[in-house]
């Protein structure tokens, strides 16, 4: 008989994520969880204490999966590199949306991770507060962007042409859109998730001008 691996806070946060990736952050119990490890949930506190702790660890795992940016990387490769690792994880881990900004105790990673991000804005000139509304600027994006992305009511592996399609627009009346779906969409190969690097590119832009009028 093969002996049973023995539970850890590593594995109770592993199967928390396999629990969150299938029925979303409200599928995720001290007894789902216990339920994918074949336990029982009263074992599973003798290393969590509690559904708000669990939480706060997929928190902390969801952000370690986002790589630091290194010390002394330019401002904006750091900050394009970080969106688009943010974006990914995002999109692997909807429930993420929910989750990461949202606990009243983050844990150590994400701790860390906000503050290499501001370290690394102020170390390139940007003062306290241009700093903090960079943050808030791309944080926003990111999320929206990705938020917007998982929820389109087509596959992004069959593109939004059958939808456009059966939206049949009278260009009459919705004119703007009709031109848009006619001259970007339609037999364009268009694709939502190319806009994400050209937004965040906007954000940059206006970044390094914000920057730039500090002197």
């Amino acid at each position: 008989m093969t002996p049973r691996t023995p539970l850890s806070r590593e594995r109770i946060v592993d199967a928390a994520i396999e629990v969150a990736d299938d029925g979303g952050l409200v599928a995720v119990s001290m007894r789902s969880v216990a339920r994918a490890l074949g336990a029982e949930a009263m074992s599973l506190y003798h290393h969590v204490s509690g559904k708000e702790e669990l939480l706060d660890l997929l928190a902390d795992a969801a952000f370690t999966q986002i790589p630091l940016p290194e010390i002394g990387t330019p401002w904006r490769t750091a900050m394009t590199s970080r969106a688009q690792a943010m974006r990914d994880v995002l999109k692997r881990h909807s429930w993420a949306l929910t989750l990461l900004e949202s606990r009243a105790n983050p844990g150590e990673v994400v701790m860390r991770h906000h503050d290499r991000v501001l370290g690394l804005l102020r170390r390139d000139g940007f003062d306290l507060a241009l700093a903090a509304h960079a943050y808030s600027a791309l944080d926003a994006y990111i999320y929206g962007f990705v938020l917007t992305e998982v929820s389109l009511p087509f596959a992004p592996d069959t593109g939004p042409d059958a939808f456009a399609e059966g939206l049949e627009l009278p260009a009459a009346e919705y004119p703007h859109l009709a031109e848009m779906l006619d001259q970007m969409v339609l037999g364009h190969d268009y694709r939502y998730g190319d806009e994400f690097d050209y937004g965040l590119g906007l954000v940059l832009d206006q970044l390094e001008l914000r920057l730039a009028a500090q002197d």
